[in-house]
C-alpha cells in the first residue's frame, strides 16, 4: 500500500481491509463484557442525566451523489455516497437500544471497504443533548453540513446549531492533510466544558468551540504549531484541556501524543466588562502513546487513552487497547485485545464503557462494560 498521509477515517479503509482478510480476534479482554451490541459504526459515547448511555452510529451510507457539484474529496476514499440513515441510540441499564434521533447524514466512501461517517459524538450541555456530524457537507454528498445540533431527547427532532461546513471553509487551517483534504471537515470528538461545547476536526487540525447561542470561535489551530499530527480527542478539567491524536498511518507505536493545552490570557478581550472564552496554546505535551482516538479522565483522577491499534502497520482487529498514564508518570495498559474501538466514556458506576468493532461494517458495533483494575 502506498505510504502517504491519511485523514482520519480513512483509517476505516485500513480497517476494513484488515477485518475482510485476517481472522478476527472476537474474544473479549477478561475484564469486559458485552453491554450492547447490533450498533451500526458506534463512535463517541456520553452518559446523559437520566443514566442512560447515548451513542453517536455512522449509520449505513446511501446512493446520493454531488460530484460534479463541488470539490470532492479524491480518490480511492472519494467521491463519497450519502444517505440520511445515521442516528443516535440510547442504550437502558439492561442494554437494550432504542433510537433518540435518526435521519443524520451517513457518507461512504467509494472505494470498495465502504468506510462510513455519520454522526461522529454527543454530549450533554446541562440537560441539554447535542451531536457533532462528520457525514455531512456537498463533499460528502450531502445538502446537510457538518453541524453541531441540538437534539430534542423527547421527540427526537433535531435542529443545526452551528454550521460547521462553513466555518471551515472560512477559517482554514494552516496545515491541513493535503493529500485527502476533506473541504467540510471530518470532525471526530465532541466535548461539554463549563457553558461552551468543544469539537475536534482531524483533517484540518482544528479545535472549534460553540456557545449555546451557535456562536463558533476557532479555539486553536493545532496544525499550526504541531503540523498534520491528526488530533481527534478532548477532554478538559480544572481549565486545562487534553487532546490525543491518531497520527498518520503505517502505524508508528509511541508516535501519538498527549497535548496539554490551557487558555492564553494575552487573548483575552482587554474590555471590561466582557467574558469571552480565550483562545488555547499547547504547552506541553507527552509522546509514547499510539493511534489515539479518544481521551478521559477515570474516577481515580488518572488520564486514560483509547487506542485504535497498537501495532505497527494498519488497524487490525484485536490490536486496539485502553491505557493509562499512572502517577508515576507510566503509560501503563488497563485493557488489550479490542477490536477496531472508537469511543469510550467513564459511567456514573465507575466502569468504562467502549465502542467496539466501531470502525466495522454496520452491524457489528458492540458497547463493552470494562471493569478498572
Amino acid at each position: 500500500m502506498e505510504i502517504r498521509s491519511i485523514a482520519l477515517f480513512c483509517f476505516a479503509t485500513a480497517t476494513a481491509a484488515s477485518i475482510a482478510s485476517t481472522p478476527l480476534r472476537a474474544q473479549l479482554p477478561s475484564n469486559a463484557t458485552v453491554y450492547a451490541s447490533g450498533l451500526e459504526g458506534p463512535r463517541g459515547i456520553k452518559f446523559g442525566p437520566d443514566g442512560m448511555l447515548y451513542v453517536a452510529e455512522a449509520g449505513t451510507g446511501g446512493t446520493t451523489s454531488t460530484k460534479g457539484t463541488c470539490t470532492q474529496v479524491v480518490g480511492p476514499i472519494g467521491p463519497y455516497v450519502n444517505g440520511n440513515t445515521a442516528r443516535i441510540s440510547k442504550i437502558d441499564k439492561a442494554g437494550n437500544r432504542t433510537t433518540v434521533a435518526s435521519g443524520f447524514p451517513s457518507a461512504q466512501s467509494s472505494d470498495a471497504t465502504k468506510d462510513t461517517s455519520g454522526v461522529a459524538d454527543v454530549a450533554f450541555l446541562g440537560n441539554a443533548l447535542y451531536a457533532v456530524l462528520a457525514g455531512g457537507g456537498c463533499s460528502h454528498g450531502s445538502a446537510i453540513p457538518n453541524a453541531v445540533v441540538k437534539v430534542n431527547v423527547k421527540s427526537g427532532e433535531w435542529k443545526i446549531l452551528a454550521n460547521l461546513s462553513s466555518f471551515v471553509e472560512s477559517h482554514p487551517a494552516a496545515y491541513p492533510d493535503v493529500a485527502d483534504f476533506e473541504p467540510d471537515g471530518i470532525f471526530y470528538s465532541l466535548i461539554s466544558y463549563r457553558d461552551l461545547l468543544y469539537t475536534v476536526e482531524p483533517n484540518h487540525g482544528q479545535v472549534f468551540s460553540i456557545s449555546p447561542g451557535g456562536d463558533l470561535k476557532e479555539a486553536i489551530d493545532i496544525s499550526e504549531a504541531q503540523g498534520h499530527i491528526v488530533p481527534t480527542s478532548i477532554v478538559a478539567r480544572d481549565d486545562i484541556f487534553y487532546v490525543g491524536n491518531l497520527n498518520t498511518f503505517p502505524i508508528t507505536l509511541n508516535a501519538s501524543k498527549i497535548l496539554t493545552l490551557s487558555k492564553d490570557p494575552r487573548s483575552i478581550d482587554p474590555v471590561p466588562g466582557l467574558d469571552l472564552p480565550a483562545e488555547l496554546k499547547v504547552v506541553g505535551s507527552r509522546a509514547g502513546f499510539a493511534t489515539v482516538v479518544a481521551v478521559d479522565i477515570g474516577p481515580d483522577g488518572l488520564l486514560y487513552a483509547l487506542e485504535l491499534s497498537a501495532a505497527v502497520g494498519y488497524p487490525t482487529p484485536g490490536d486496539g487497547k485502553v491505557v493509562r498514564l499512572n502517577r508515576a508518570g507510566v503509560i501503563e495498559d488497563v485493557v488489550t485485545g479490542l477490536a477496531v474501538p472508537t469511543g469510550m466514556t467513564f459511567g456514573p458506576d465507575g466502569f468504562l464503557y467502549v465502542s467496539n468493532w466501531g470502525a466495522a461494517p454496520a452491524g457489528m458495533g458492540q458497547i463493552l462494560r470494562i471493569s478498572i483494575p
